[in-house]
């Protein structure tokens, strides 16, 4: 089997096989109207129409980092306090960074460093926390403040306070070779990645459906943004039982391998060269990594159908669920040794 996106399959049945079963979950637990909402949550916004410059990414900023807040938590528990204690707001924080004393506060790259804990009400300078802005918004952790704030702080001075436009730029500059598309996204993901505790599978998260809905603003977003792959470890769980990630000698354990040359993501990307999302849904771009990736995970996920995941399969032994309907097909992979971890 021919290498693509870093991967190499032991021999063309091994992708098949792991073609076949994918393209089945895609279809078990796919969302075809997946892209209405979105669309819906960012016309709502009028992010690509009248409003331009600061006011635009001001309504971008609120979006992304909101979404950027369910991270390390349930959704329901993001959820509720997100509702009960209010969302990050770009004048609020806007107003901080203008009046606060703190030296770190000056710009995105004098940022690094902050060290906030909300819980022990602690940072760098303490001897300035007293009038610093940052512990006054009530987000979850300490760790979400620092993102609000170095988000914040990127888009004012590395964007130049309008991220759409940087984003296009971005694009419009790394859009070339055979490999456009892997070039596009690491010329956007790398720099956003040097945001505070922006975890690679949140930052993929979040871009890919801002961008996928941004398609009719600029096709190359929809292209960057379907082929944004979220690894979680529900997907490098079931790509593990199911014997994927052996056949595609891509066997490694769950973290940021995940997304490295012979990962989950690019396991994924590979098998989705050959499923054509259309299928699905007329409206879908026919190479949608990203819509492989959700189906698996609400495959697997308590919130999806709640199937393939480690509350319902024991993972000291091959799975015994014959209710799942790949049951007969899967290689059924124990991920670890009865009381050992693998």
């Amino acid at each position: 089997m021919a290498a693509a996106h870093g991967i190499k399959f032991r021999t063309d049945k091994d992708f098949a096989y792991a073609q076949n079963l994918v393209e089945t979950v895609a279809w078990l637990a796919g969302q075809p109207d997946y892209l209405d909402d979105l669309r819906e949550a960012v016309q709502s916004l009028d992010l690509f129409t009248r409003i331009r410059g600061r006011a635009r990414s001001a309504k971008v900023f609120e979006w992304l980092a909101s979404a950027m807040s369910f991270q390390g938590i349930s959704d329901q528990v993001a959820q509720n306090y997100l509702s009960d204690h209010g969302r990050p707001r770009w004048a609020t924080i806007a107003r901080g960074v203008r009046i606060g004393a703190c030296p770190l506060l000056k710009s995105y790259w004098h940022f690094h460093g902050c060290h906030y804990r909300k819980s022990s009400q602690t940072c760098a300078l303490p001897q300035l926390m007293a009038t610093c802005s940052l512990p006054r918004d009530r987000f979850r952790n300490g760790n979400l403040n620092q993102l609000a704030y170095s988000f914040f702080l990127f888009i004012r001075d590395v964007a130049g306070g309008d991220l759409v436009r940087w984003i296009d730029g971005r694009l419009a500059e790394a859009d070339f070779g055979p490999d456009r598309i892997a070039s596009m996204a690491a010329a956007i993901i790398g720099p956003l990645s040097g945001i505070h505790g922006l975890a690679d599978k949140v930052l993929n998260m979040t871009l890919a459906d801002l961008l996928v809905v941004g398609h009719a603003h600029n096709p190359r977003w929809g292209e960057v943004g379907g082929s944004l792959i979220a690894i979680d470890s529900l997907v490098h769980n079931f790509l593990a039982r199911t014997g994927i990630l052996k056949r595609a000698r891509a066997s490694h354990p769950y973290g940021p391998q995940c997304y490295g040359a012979a990962g989950c993501a690019a396991v994924l990307r590979h098998l989705s060269d050959g499923i054509d999302a259309r299928q699905f849904n007329a409206a879908f771009p026919r190479y949608f990594p990203r819509y492989v990736q959700r189906s698996i995970w609400a495959y697997c996920s308590e919130e999806g159908l709640h199937i393939c995941n480690g509350r319902t399969v024991d993972d000291s032994r091959r799975c015994k669920n014959q209710d799942c309907r790949l049951f007969y097909g899967c290689d059924r992979v124990a991920l670890r040794q009865a009381g050992k971890r693998a």
